[in-house]
């Protein structure tokens, strides 16, 4: 029987390890997954099951791959911790039905999770994880698990090893000229964070005149000192290290590598609006590529900014990749992002990646000649200055709906001395500013948390909306 319910928030189920993430819960989340693909008629196809560097992470990934395997699917299980963008990659390689990925992305050590991924290596929409859902309810309701022991499973072939690292280096080689920046003479200091993105910028970028230094890149599921979200407060080694050694930048990613933390040659971190409007600058500037763009409604205005400057459609999703994903695949787009820094690029798969989204901000100083805090002033000087931040409080479940009827019952004309021009309540309770700052307050998706996020054109101004917000959240 099921231990806890099995819900999916903005990128895939997670929970606490034995508490609620355990074999048992993996193995019904799996028969779910296995029925939904036969009931749809993808069980022909193959699916792809990968895992990153927590605590048992191969062996809830083999756990999932003998019940899937168990029902007569043929299963690709990979031989070692991979970031989720290469795994995704693999999908589309393969031709496969899709993934199960094994991963908490960017919590703390004592989480873990499990993301599905699409035939097209994307996260799935709403409507998918709902059918997904059921029928892993219908499976702990059964308790009928197929499953078949991994050393059977490899014998009969219905379960091989795959290394997906080697097909997706070889694809990013399409798509930037690496021989182009191993020859430049930069010294880059890497955070992997202890996660699964270990190593990966040093194999593309060695051999040539590239210096690299790498930290937090062995495996340490305890994630000492750190939790593995590529933000400012978790990133002051990397800040430090980089001003000491008088490094050109610092890239650092997530558990699973596909959120990236960008610290400039000051050992200044430059925010994930920042990059995300550098990097569609870059694309837009440099590589001279035109088409939508496409973020989440947490993410910076300073896109709809450079939408109007380059003749580009900006579309606006709530929060979540699984959101983002189907519109890029929809509309094409060039580029698609989310506040918490993952940005996923056309061409390659329609999923956050930040091991290509580091080499193309390399590319960019390259291609300009500017150091990381001269390009952020080159883009202010087209879009004008925009700061931002962001807040989280734990709350109790038992306060969720009290803080959310309180945000509903409120009636606000303006904040921060600031006439409200509008209230947007698509994913949380965003409050536009007749000068185009604005204040959001939201429920995380995957955390028991209320985040609050403010941008403007000073950083007082986002100080002072968030200290509003939280009154206005009653926190």
């Amino acid at each position: 029987m099921i231990e806890h319910t099995i819900k999916f928030g903005t990128d895939g189920w997670r929970g606490i390890i034995a508490e609620d993430f355990t074999f048992n819960n993996v193995r019904i989340c799996s028969q779910g997954i296995a029925n939904h693909l036969t009931r749809n008629g993808l069980n022909q196809k193959g699916l792809i099951i990968g895992y990153d560097t927590r605590f048992a992470s191969e062996d809830f990934a083999a756990a999932a791959a003998e019940v899937i395997a168990g029902n007569g699917i043929k299963t690709h299980l990979c031989l070692r911790p991979a970031p989720t963008p290469v795994i995704s990659y693999a999908v589309t390689a393969a031709k496969a039905a899709g993934a199960i990925i094994i991963t908490a992305s960017h919590n703390p050590g004592q989480w873990n999770g499990l993301k599905y991924r699409s035939k097209e290596g994307a996260s799935v929409s709403d409507e998918v994880i709902s059918k997904i859902e059921k029928e892993i309810a219908s499976a702990a309701h059964s308790g009928e698990i197929k499953k078949i022991a991994l050393d059977k499973a490899l014998k009969r072939g219905l379960i091989d090893y795959l290394d997906p690292r080697p097909i997706y280096l070889d694809n990013l080689k399409q798509l930037i000229n690496v021989e182009d920046l191993r020859r430049q003479k930069l010294n880059i200091i890497v955070d992997s964070m202890y996660g699964a993105g270990a190593g990966y910028f040093e194999t593309i970028l060695k051999g040539g005149n590239v210096k690299i230094t790498e930290i937090h890149a062995e495996r340490n599921p305890l994630f000492p000192n750190i939790q593995p979200e590529p933000i400012a407060k978790n990133l002051t080694r990397l800040s430090q290290l980089i001003v000491g050694q008088k490094a050109d930048i610092g890239l650092a990613t997530d558990g699973d590598a596909d959120r990236i933390g960008i610290i400039d040659e000051r050992g200044t971190f430059l925010n994930q609006h920042q990059v995300f409007a550098l990097l569609c600058l870059y694309l837009l500037e440099v590589c001279g590529e035109r088409g939508p763009m496409v973020k989440t409604l947490t993410s910076t205005s300073m896109l709809s900014r450079l939408g109007q400057i380059f003749g580009v459609p900006v579309h606006e999703t709530p929060v979540g990749f699984k959101y983002v994903a189907p519109l890029m695949i929809q509309k094409k787009a060039m580029i698609g992002g989310e506040e918490s820094g993952g940005y996923g690029f056309r061409g390659h798969i329609p999923e956050r990646d930040a091991i290509l989204a580091g080499l193309y901000f390399l590319d960019f100083m390259v291609k300009t000649g500017k150091t990381p805090s001269q390009l952020l002033d080159y883009l202010y000087s087209k879009v004008g200055p925009h700061y931002y931040d962001r807040t989280d409080f734990h709350i109790p479940k038992s306060k969720r709906q009290t803080i959310f009827n309180r945000l509903a019952s409120l009636s606000v004309n303006t904040i921060a001395d600031t006439k409200v021009s509008k209230i947007d309540t698509t994913d949380g309770f965003r409050f536009l500013l007749d000068d185009e700052s604005w204040l959001l307050i939201r429920f995380s998706g995957t955390e028991p948390l209320v985040r609050i996020y403010a941008e403007a054109g000073s950083p007082e101004k986002v100080t002072k909306l968030l200290q509003e917000g939280n009154k206005l959240a009653g926190l």
